[in-house]
């Protein structure tokens, strides 16, 4: 719960979250538009993963980066996002002579998904759990006011 100097700061960052949320939920969101706002990827990182899923096999970072037309080293880059966020798999691949190669596929789409219900669900339980502080917090700000108003009659 919030002490009253930092209840207000509580409040405002309540109302910021708030209005963000609503400024989102106004916006027509693409499916692709999830990527943004649950893992903050970039219109890059929507590319690969948009051709790593119309690949017919996993890809190597040179293949995605010959797709999406960028540096090798931007393109892995993007790949790394992808992983970090859960989008994409890397597999070894090893060399009959030794060493290997890495490629990469897109996740489950299913499993995706359900990761991105899981946060939703969380920040939501966080968002009623935050309300709830606010209704304590002002509530007893309100019986403290009235109380001390009908003691100082």
């Amino acid at each position: 719960m919030c002490d009253m100097h930092n209840g207000f700061v509580c409040l405002r960052d309540t109302y910021a979250i708030m209005d963000a949320m609503v400024d989102h939920l106004r916006q027509e969101m693409e499916c692709y538009g999830l990527m943004e706002c649950f893992h903050g990827l970039k219109i890059l990182d929507r590319e690969v993963f948009e051709w790593l899923v119309t690949a017919e096999t996993p890809q190597t970072v040179d293949a995605i980066a010959a797709a999406v037309d960028r540096e090798r080293s931007t393109a892995y880059r993007s790949v790394q996002r992808l992983i970090e966020a859960g989008f994409l798999e890397r597999e070894q691949v090893n060399y009959e002579q030794g060493g290997y190669y890495h490629v990469f596929a897109p996740r489950d789409p299913d499993e995706i998904a359900d990761e991105m219900l899981r946060v939703l669900n969380d920040w939501y339980a966080k968002m009623g759990q935050l309300i709830d502080e606010f209704r304590e917090e002002y509530e007893l700000v309100g019986g403290e006011t009235a109380t001390a108003q009908t003691g100082a009659d």
